[in-house]
């Protein structure tokens, strides 16, 4: 079984190096040193059709992981009709800070109206205030995501801006994962 050491490097790193490993062996064992990169690593194993287990050990982790499906994500995604929405700051529009804030949680609660449902919601940059501060959005966000609308927020992000601790609906996401969404999903910029 290959070894993936990505122990110390940041995000997308252990993501990018556990994709290239998947693509040349069927069975890995990858190591990481928190448990964000550890979760990165798992959730993009599982979207690849791979069985994951992980063992944590004194701020450690080592996944392995086997591949048992050869379901490509891009055919699992044809499914699906919605769009992805990139919201990219916590105000909508240009000008007065209260009235982007209002228009934000205007916009997020509209989500649930349209037809069909988006797929997925990713926060980047300010963006992430939403799953994190923004009360009002916060109702709506629980709806979608129970309707199954994905919600991922960048981790660099939450990082950032010391919210990680305060995620409230949705997932920490990396930017290798952003970036796959961005290339081949029909994707929505707010």
């Amino acid at each position: 079984m290959k070894e993936v050491d990505a122990r110390g490097l940041t995000c997308p790193k252990p993501v990018i190096m556990t994709k290239k490993a998947l693509s040349e062996e069927e069975q890995l064992l990858v190591l990481v040193d928190n448990e964000v990169a550890a979760n990165n690593v798992a959730k993009l194993a599982k979207k690849m059709g791979c069985q994951v287990t992980t063992l944590a050990e004194k701020g450690n982790y080592k996944l392995t992981i086997k591949q048992v499906d050869n379901l490509d994500a891009s055919e699992s995604r044809a499914a699906s009709i919605g769009k992805t929405y990139f919201i990219t700051s916590n105000l909508l529009g240009e000008g007065e800070s209260e009235l982007g804030e209002i228009l934000m949680k205007g916009f997020i609660s509209t989500l649930l109206e349209i037809d069909p449902l988006p797929v997925k919601i990713i926060f980047m940059n300010s963006g992430v205030k939403i799953p994190t501060l923004n009360k009002a959005a916060l109702e709506s966000l629980e709806i979608l995501a129970d309707k199954g609308v994905e919600i991922l927020s960048c981790g660099t992000c939450l990082d950032y801006y010391g919210l990680t601790e305060k995620l409230k609906i949705g997932n920490i996401s990396n930017m290798y994962e952003i970036l796959a969404s961005l290339n081949s999903e029909d994707i929505v910029k707010i």
